[in-house]
């Protein structure tokens, strides 16, 4: 070899894996998704870029760049049925659904308060969320949603009047004959049926799921189906036990129970009751609630908080409410995660209340499977695998595609 040549072929060698390099790079950013292409953690520059369902998200603390996370829910009665008793199915809740980024000043006062969601309410309810958490106070001569200081409502921490809010629930409703929405009030109006007027002049109560139909002593509840056929579609709780007698609206922990909410209620490994509420194994409430957001919201903080630490909890609350998993899970910026986040959590208990998998959509699978054998309708094989259930304390499974995907992501 002459030994002058071997600068040159070094270079040769440097400069073919430069090209390769470059070709190379130039082919993955080809291969990259886009276009509405991009699926479930896919990186992603643009909301454009996912799937239908997804939206594209940055979570510096639970991974580097943006990537695409889910933004709607699982319809469970869709995908299923909605013929068995309310309290089998699961939903996701909003906390201060009311208390939105960028919501306009109605007092004409700067506000300086907490906000803990990023969507109007229509849109939460249009992606899936199914109960909203309001704080209702006396101001101004009217029912206002408000942030507090020193329990009273103030120019500075108030959202608006009530009545904006509830006339988009009954624009939902409306527009949504299907559809049931549970409202849970931390109540704080005074006034004398000042509830029942401003759910009255928002044009709600002819969706008004009765008192007098809640179940008592841990009843199931009506049929979803029946609950729709009647129109009886909204569900609307009080913190306040006295209004259920003078206006007719349910008393929360006459039919719920309750965990901690807060930076104690997100406190691994327990799960306690609210001092109001029942104890969590209080199986006379037909209804379990899990709250998981912080005494301050954090939005940075939320994908993370609304992924895995969220599935651990919505677990170790299922054996602090005597192995029932939770109808509600109750959450601040719903829609950030690392992944499926709230939606996948809701998957999650859906699957366990109506098939005991990890996973609404295997139930699917399930009930498939056994209509194919045994001839039977999916509501009434549901229905029976519910009862068996119910009289079974320990269930073996193999793992499924989807519960290996759940500890995956």
């Amino acid at each position: 070899m002459n030994i002058l040549s071997f600068p040159n072929m070094v270079f040769s060698q440097n400069l073919l894996l430069i090209i390769t390099a470059s070709v190379a790079a130039l082919v993955g950013v080809a291969a990259a998704c886009s276009n509405g292409e991009c699926r479930l953690h896919d990186e992603c520059s643009s909301n454009q870029d996912c799937e239908a369902g997804l939206y594209c998200l940055a979570c510096p603390l639970g991974f580097p760049g943006t990537r695409c996370v889910r933004s709607t829910i699982t319809d469970q009665f869709k995908l299923l049925n909605n013929s068995l008793p309310f309290n089998k199915y699961a939903f996701l809740a909003t906390h201060n659904a009311y208390a939105i980024d960028g919501y306009p000043s109605h007092t004409r006062v700067p506000r300086i308060t907490f906000t803990n969601q990023e969507d109007s309410v229509m849109d939460q309810l249009n992606n899936g969320a199914r109960a909203l958490m309001l704080d209702t106070y006396d101001f101004r001569g009217d029912v206002w949603l408000c942030h507090s200081f020193k329990g009273q409502c103030h120019d500075y921490t108030a959202f608006g009047p009530a009545i904006d809010t509830l006339r988009e629930i009954e624009a939902f409703l409306s527009a949504h004959p299907a559809e049931i929405v549970t409202i849970i009030l931390e109540d704080y109006v005074r006034a004398p049926n000042g509830l029942t007027k401003v759910f009255t002049d928002a044009g709600l109560m002819k969706y008004w799921f009765p008192v007098t139909n809640m179940p008592k002593n841990g009843q199931d509840w009506p049929l979803v189906n029946d609950m729709v056929q009647n129109n009886q579609r909204l569900l609307v709780f009080t913190s306040i036990q006295s209004k259920e007698a003078s206006e007719g609206i349910a008393y929360q922990w006459n039919y719920m129970v309750e965990n901690q909410y807060g930076n104690i209620g997100m406190k691994a490994g327990s799960c306690t009751n609210r001092k109001e509420s029942p104890p969590l194994n209080d199986k006379s409430r037909s209804l379990v609630l899990v709250n998981y957001f912080r005494c301050i919201p954090m939005k940075k903080l939320s994908c993370e908080d609304n992924s895995r630490n969220l599935i651990n909890m919505l677990h170790t609350c299922n054996g602090a409410a005597a192995n029932r998993w939770a109808n509600f899970v109750a959450v601040d910026y719903y829609k950030r995660s690392e992944g499926g986040g709230s939606f996948q959590a809701v998957d999650l208990l859906n699957g366990k209340l109506l098939c005991g998998c990890d996973d609404i959509h295997a139930c699917v699978e399930e009930s498939q499977e056994e209509y194919n054998n045994n001839k039977g309708t999916q509501v009434e094989l549901l229905q029976q695998r519910n009862r068996k259930r119910s009289t079974t304390t320990i269930r073996e499974r193999k793992p499924s595609f989807y519960s290996m995907y759940f500890l995956l992501m």
